[in-house]
């Protein structure tokens, strides 16, 4: 058979694949089924060697020992534990309470929170649900237009994709390294510097934090120009409260997810801590959140756990508690007692922790939820890296490197397509599949191009934030529509998205047109 068929039927498994997913079908099992079927048929008709698959048992087992995956599931865990332990509930209230005079001030307020939740939970679902449970009853109620309540919470929800730590982001950084070190030696680079998981969370805060600041402006613009769209409220239980008890109510809201926030982020961007190291620390804080908001009354014991995990990141930062040595100067073995003793503190409070959300039945729900989406996580993992080896086989690698390499326009043209692409892709498909079935293809050629593979990495995460916001498909507007009261219409839920789209766009193209705001935090933390 031909080059030219073989890519021919390349681009008709792409294409049936696409078409399965559309219909409903499970999507590992659709993409594993097709990649066995086209490949099947292709070794019956000549165009495919069955050896690719003889790699995929080197694949299973490379993802089952992937140290940057592990991160998936533990962010998962902190994730559904935050979401359980109702930190959502008490943040929309201390800002709705902080914001409320101000016209359009709920919507400011589902933004911002959206934005802290998204850098302590990193859930789409779990926070879209969770804000158009609780904000949307309220917007309604205080005379806010359904389509902006709605676009608001939205978007809002959305940032949890962008804005580290995120789960997209550790999947899409481990992509983007093996895409990196694949081109990198098909130029005769035997020895690259890696591109991490870390590097992709720091080239990605700017970026989210420039779309918080975006949707805040639209909320503003929209209650100066339609007042009564959004219109300020004020209730005399809050107008009767005084500055240190609104301060106090305020302080309590934000304290525990920002330790959390800190602790996470902190500890990868300072160099601590490894993403999944760093996600270990997130699931032990949000466990101990978690047994804090249960027993309000009694919350010394994970206070003082707090302040003992906080001794032991900076002893780790500036003590070498090495205990292997043959000789430990005075000032590390007073840092190394230290240590111990934070850790017995740190383990009394885990167990504090775990009984207490043990008794309430939280544990395990929140073991449940994350043992389901990790474990569909992995299985789509399998079914995407067996239809990326026969898609290779079939020389669909090769068909895309010279369409992209062929574009006119050069590295604009072939950027601008494949996120076209991507974007067109999320009207249909998850993000995942994308990340398991497009970034192994299109990722190499487009790095071969000499472009930064953190910005590539951004502006993918980026877009595929977009496919939460687009129907018919988008998960965002399927999550509000479950919660929403009867009365609003799905048509004002799309109405109420559609800015945000826009806004998403533009900051794709701001993101585009310069790329420094996702390369220099990363250069300058990690050089």
């Amino acid at each position: 058979m031909s080059l030219l068929e073989r890519e021919i039927f390349a681009l008709i498994m792409f294409a049936g694949t696409c078409l399965f997913l559309i219909c409903g079908f499970p999507v590992a099992f659709t993409l594993g089924g097709s990649a066995l079927l086209f490949g099947i048929i292709g070794w019956v008709i000549g165009a495919f060697d069955m050896s690719f698959v003889a790699a995929m048992p080197q694949r299973i087992f490379g993802t089952m020992t992937n140290e940057v995956l592990i991160a998936v599931p533990l962010f998962v865990f902190m994730g559904v534990m935050l979401e359980r332990s109702r930190v959502a509930e008490d943040l929309l209230d201390s800002m709705g309470k902080l914001f409320g005079t101000l016209r359009g001030g709920l919507g400011i307020s589902v933004c911002i929170v959206g934005a802290l939740l998204a850098a302590s939970t990193g859930i789409v679902g779990a926070t879209v649900v969770t804000m158009g449970l609780l904000s949307l009853p309220t917007m309604l109620r205080r005379g806010y237009d359904p389509a902006l309540s709605c676009g608001t919470i939205c978007a809002a929800g959305t940032l949890g994709q962008i804005i580290p730590p995120s789960i997209v982001l550790v999947l899409l950084g481990d992509q983007i390294s093996n895409a990196y070190t694949d081109a990198q030696r098909a130029i005769g680079n035997w020895s690259p510097e890696p591109v991490s998981v870390g590097d992709l969370f720091a080239g990605a805060l700017l970026p989210g934090l420039g779309l918080v600041v975006l949707y805040i402006t639209y909320v503003a613009l929209t209650a100066w120009l339609r007042p009564k769209a959004a219109p300020s409220i004020r209730d005399e239980a809050d107008a009767d409260m005084s500055a240190w008890e609104t301060i106090q109510t305020l302080a309590n809201a934000l304290l525990p997810p920002v330790i959390l926030i800190v602790a996470v982020l902190g500890s990868i961007l300072t160099g601590v801590a490894t993403p999944t190291e760093a996600a270990a620390v997130g699931a032990v804080g949000a466990l101990l959140l978690g047994g804090m908001k249960l027993e309000h009354s009694r919350r010394w014991p994970i206070m003082l756990t707090f302040a003992a995990l906080v001794v032991m990141l900076m002893l780790a930062r500036w003590v070498d508690l090495r205990v292997a040595r043959d000789t430990i100067g005075q000032g590390d073995m007073i840092g190394i007692w230290v240590a111990v003793v934070c850790t017995g503190i740190v383990f009394l409070g885990i167990g504090e922790s775990l009984r207490r959300v043990w008794s309430m039945g939280i544990l395990q729900e929140v073991m449940r939820q994350t043992l389901m989406i990790s474990s569909m996580v992995f299985v789509i993992i399998v079914g995407a890296g067996l239809f990326s080896l026969v898609f290779r086989g079939l020389g669909g690698e090769e068909m895309v490197h010279e369409f992209l390499t062929n574009l006119p326009g050069g590295v604009f043209g072939a950027m601008l397509v494949v996120m076209l692409v991507m974007f067109v892709l999320g009207f249909f498909l998850d993000f995942i599949e994308i990340i398991y079935v497009v970034v192994p293809i299109v990722g190499p050629v487009l790095l071969r191009m000499d472009i930064d593979p953190v910005w590539l990495g951004v502006m993918i995460a980026m877009n595929l934030q977009t496919s939460f916001l687009t129907p018919p498909f988008g998960f965002a507007l399927f999550y509000l529509r479950g919660v929403a009261p009867p009365e609003i219409r799905t048509m004002s839920i799309y109405k109420g998205v559609a800015p945000f789209i826009l806004i998403q766009i533009i900051g794709l193209g701001v993101l585009a047109a310069w790329p420094e705001l996702a390369t220099w935090l990363p250069d300058v933390i990690f050089g």
